[in-house]
């Protein structure tokens, strides 16, 4: 056994090469298909749809803040792959009562490029990680700032909540060069009223593909509550996945940076 110390400060002990994993973050589950640890992850949760291959074969352990935990125990891993803010505090402390739980703790790019290595090394993939975080790093240099507007970044409606401080969507709006209103309201996902979207008067409001499935009825309503405001649809993965999805980031990225500068 190895004892490590993850994201949140927590000492794990963890085997020298784990066989039987459970990742419980969609994100972080991609991160390790690619990685090359198909026959080594043995559980995932209902919302890591990627890959697909294990979306539809893997044992599945209940929802991201749902756990399973009975699921999990018949499944015995020697590894379980958390996150502080998608994974609720219950239950991970209930899954650290019988089993290796390492939790990550994601709020910039740089932390998610200390989770990919991480990663890499409680698994046994260092090289991997290594050559994956490097790609990552460099692409980001390649990212274009754009024109300095005012976003609001929306992830949930009824209540609207949106993406506010101290959160890795707010850090990629950053580097972009766009201004996160969230973060004038207070908490990491702030909910808002009508009024407050109003008197905000964003330039631009991005609808989030996930969590929330936004439809044309909320488009009217915000179109309604801030007339002055363009709503764009994005995509939510890549603003709010921070395993090897950061790969395809900076292009996405860099296209809605060249398309607004044209208006801007």
């Amino acid at each position: 056994m190895n004892l490590v110390i993850d994201q949140t400060g927590f000492s794990v002990a963890i085997p020298s090469f784990p066989k039987r994993i459970i990742s419980l973050v969609p994100s972080q589950t991609e991160l390790l298909h690619d990685l090359g640890l198909d026959d080594r992850v043995v559980g995932i949760t209902k919302f890591c749809i990627h890959p697909n291959e294990w979306f539809q074969n893997k044992a599945r352990v209940g929802g991201t803040k749902t756990v399973n935990i009975e699921k999990v125990q018949q499944l015995q891993p020697d590894l379980i792959i958390a996150n502080k803010e998608e994974n609720t505090k219950e239950d991970i402390e209930l899954l650290r009562k019988e089993f290796n739980v390492w939790t990550s703790d994601i709020r910039t790019l740089e932390d998610a490029l200390k989770m990919i290595v991480s990663v890499g090394e409680i698994t046994g993939t260092e090289d991997r990680a290594l050559e994956l975080q490097l790609t990552i790093d460099n692409s980001f240099k390649n990212l274009k700032i754009g024109p300095e507007v005012n976003v609001l970044y929306l992830v949930w409606s009824n209540p609207w909540m949106c993406a506010g401080s101290s959160t890795f969507i707010h850090d990629l709006i950053a580097k972009c060069g766009w201004n996160n209103l969230g973060t004038e309201f207070d908490g990491r996902y702030p909910q808002l009223t009508d009024a407050q979207i109003a008197q905000s008067d964003p330039d631009i409001i991005l609808l989030s593909s996930e969590p929330f499935p936004f439809k044309e009825q909320h488009i009217h309503q915000l179109k309604m509550i801030s007339p002055g405001s363009r709503i764009i649809e994005v995509d939510g993965e890549l603003f709010s996945w921070y395993g090897s999805r950061l790969l395809q980031t900076v292009r996405y990225l860099n296209e809605l940076n060249a398309a607004w500068a044209k208006e801007w």
